[in-house]
């Protein structure tokens, strides 16, 4: 699964992103990374940071790995949480 947000998204007073993974690692979600990117634009507007230390709107994605029957279960939550500021999508997937 990966999750398409803002860095600065926030959900009930908390980083998205550090709510997202706390309800994977709690649902025991065999692996999760978080990625922050350096530019993108999106149904939300463009997101870009600004290289005088100031971070804004940067786009991040997390990558979640586990058996598919986990990662559906655990999908309502993670839906409720990104809403309308993002994107979830499932890809299944083989190792090498």
């Amino acid at each position: 699964m990966k999750i398409r947000i803002k860095k600065n998204d926030n959900y009930e007073g908390k980083r998205t992103h550090h709510v997202i993974l706390g309800v994977l690692k709690k649902s025991n979600i065999s692996g999760a990374t978080a990625w922050t990117g350096v530019e993108g634009y999106g149904k939300r507007g463009k997101s870009n940071f600004q290289i005088e230390g100031i971070t804004v709107n940067m786009p991040l994605i997390i990558e979640v790995i586990d058996e598919l029957p986990k990662i559906e279960s655990v999908l309502p939550a993670i839906k409720k949480i990104v809403g309308d500021n993002g994107l979830i999508t499932l890809h299944e997937v083989g190792s090498i």
